[in-house]
């Protein structure tokens, strides 16, 4: 069975990413992409679905030992896991050097004390666990074969094939090293390049020592919010720049439920919060690349723009459920694709146009087609806003007048407002300041309940709907207006867990609610953040403080966050690590950091 979701650690290698829990086992790996069928599947499925195990040996039938010991090597993406046995102390070394060449998983066994016996347990299943390879000796490599897929594994001990698995078992000395390496290539090329395990090492400590450099926070919370950062330029698809929103997929929300999605691909909203983040700490160059990425997508047309696209620009995601995995801790169905690609999510024009203004205003050099972009996504809004949408969280039920995504309407106007006023651009100025009225007016008869004093989910609901936290975030209303303050304040009555996290709206259990789907949901973690940034920013700081450094102690032992938290089960739920969940971490970090919240 595969391991609590909080209990993985993420390796990648911008490209494609592994999870490796604290047992030794890496049950999940895609290749070559994150969006690619997965060797190891094990994750949501059986062991035999694939997974590679190097640790301690045991006696046979017996559990594999946890780590006594993890942790990541300084401000890197190299694991480090370290057992004490009976017979001495070992450390495995685990990571994904940058890629140049074939992708490639290295696992560095090295003796600290003592002699200890260990075992390394490699079984490759391709198609996400279906397809049994064939696995052969080619020049003293193996390499397991299926289709149009090759894995090579070279390693100087000694290996054996037994149940359909490669086996090695080795003993370790102090100063013993001894190296692993399994690399991708397709099946009809030549094989790939030998290794040099201690030589990729140094290079990706190396990069990413000095990707971290350029980090401009030095706040009071720089480690959690230098481990997000490192996070989300880990799910960044380094030869397009587009950004996937989890390395996972059917990862549940709901322990043994149905809530269960592909998350391998670049949505914009994330992509977009995502870069303002890695803005805001002194990263041009994601955000330079991610525009080339959006401006290629969505190819000037915003008539047909997509709320997720393939990390390439792939405007096919369509959905399927392979039967054949059980899904995580029975979690069914497993899905692939995301059929939520096609739906009519208004708020995305103003998280891109949001995006596009923060690079603008930060300084990134000018680019004219952005802008004329950006004048097309207004133009479309201008004749689109008062629809119905499927809102932000990607409702399967029916469309509805979604107050987050009207304001996120007025957010896009205002951007190009302003843009227009800087004089760097072109448009119908007074037509537009009218829009911008419009939508301001529409949101505040049609969305707010003067007898609660709070907005609401959709135009005429009662419910009400974490997304609502950000209207003072985006400069809709100011955060001492006293319709901000009811809305928060209700939010935290109605849609707060007993421990104080946000669900983002009601579920309804066994019956299908808003949403469309049955089952319920953790409290969805940036929701939690939102919360904080608003009650700093309505003067409640020392509140604020208490429930970010409350969030901050959800993280795993890694700093590493879910997409949300079951406080009934406390442990961390959905597609794992989540940009959406690290992104408010650093923004709210940064608010209270300014606000001079922190309590050493």
């Amino acid at each position: 069975m595969a391991g609590r979701i909080e209990d993985y650690a993420l390796i990648g290698d911008m490209q494609t990413a592994a999870l490796v829990c604290r047992d030794g086992t890496a049950d999940w790996l895609c290749l070559p992409r994150f969006d690619s069928h997965a060797i190891f599947a094990g994750l949501l499925g059986t062991e035999e679905n694939g997974f590679w195990r190097l640790g301690p040996a045991r006696p046979e039938g017996a559990e594999p030992p946890a780590a006594d010991r993890r942790r990541y090597r300084g401000d890197s993406l190299v694991l480090e896991s370290e057992w004490d046995t009976p017979r001495g102390t070992v450390r495995v070394t685990d990571f994904m050097p940058p890629r140049d060449g074939a992708p490639q998983l290295i696992r560095i066994v090295e003796g600290v004390s003592g002699r200890v016996p260990m075992r390394s347990e490699l079984r490759m299943r391709f198609s996400y666990g279906r397809v049994t390879p064939w696995v052969h000796k080619v020049d003293g490599r193996t390499v397991a074969v299926a289709g149009p897929d090759s894995v090579w594994l070279d390693t100087d001990a000694e290996t054996y094939g037994q149940n359909l698995t490669t086996y090695s078992d080795f003993t370790v000395a102090p100063g013993d090293r001894i190296a692993f390496t399994i690399s991708w290539q397709p099946s009809h090329h030549e094989p790939p390049a030998t290794p040099e395990p201690e030589t990729s090492l140094e290079a990706t400590e190396n990069f990413w020592r000095e990707w971290v450099e350029q980090c401009t926070y030095h706040g009071p919370y720089r480690e959690a919010v230098v481990r997000s950062l490192i996070t989300l330029k880990a799910l960044t698809y380094a030869p397009t720049g587009g950004i996937v929103a989890a390395p996972t997929t059917s990862l549940p929300e709901d322990i043994g439920g149905s809530r269960n999605w592909d998350y391998r691909y670049t949505w914009l909203r994330d992509a977009a919060i995502t870069l303002s983040s890695l803005l805001r700490t002194g990263y041009r160059e994601e955000a330079r690349a991610w525009r080339e990425w959006l401006l290629r997508a969505v190819a000037g047309d915003p008539e047909n723009l997509q709320i997720m696209y393939g990390i390439a620009g792939e405007r096919e995601l369509g959905e399927a459920e392979l039967d054949w995995l059980p899904g995580y801790e029975n979690s069914a169905p497993v899905r692939v694709g995301n059929g939520a690609a096609n739906q009519l999510q208004l708020d995305v024009y103003g998280e891109v146009t949001e995006a596009l203004h923060l690079a603008h205003m930060t300084g990134l050099t000018r680019n004219d087609y952005a802008m004329g972009l950006q004048l097309k996504l207004i133009t479309y809004l201008e004749k689109h806003w008062e629809e119905p949408d499927e809102g932000i969280w990607e409702v399967r039920g029916p469309r509805r007048h979604f107050v987050h995504s009207k304001v996120m309407a007025w957010v896009a106007v205002d951007r190009t407002i302003k843009l227009i006023e800087s004089g760097d651009a072109e448009g119908p100025l007074e037509r537009w300041h009218q829009l911008r009225e419009d939508i301001h007016r529409d949101v505040c008869e049609r969305g707010y309940d003067p007898e609660r004093n709070t907005f609401t989910q959709s135009y005429g609901s009662q419910e009400l709907d974490a997304s609502l936290l950000l209207i003072p975030q985006m400069g809709f209303l100011p955060p001492d207006d006293k319709r901000v303050i009811g809305t928060i304040e209700a939010i935290q009555r109605e849609l707060s867990t007993e421990d104080g996290f946000v669900l983002r709206y009601p579920t309804e259990g066994d019956d299908a609610g808003v949403d469309g789907l049955e089952g319920d949901e953790g409290a969805f973690l940036a929701c939690s953040f939102w919360l904080a940034d608003d009650l700093a920013m309505i003067g409640r700081v020392d509140e604020a403080r208490r429930l970010f450094e409350k969030l901050l102690s959800l993280r795993n032992d890694l700093g590493l966050l879910a997409e949300e938290w079951d406080s009934g089960l406390q442990r961390q739920v959905g597609n794992f690590p989540q940009a959406f969940s690290h992104v408010p971490l650093i923004d709210t970090a940064l608010r209270l950091t300014a606000s001079g919240a922190y309590v050493g």
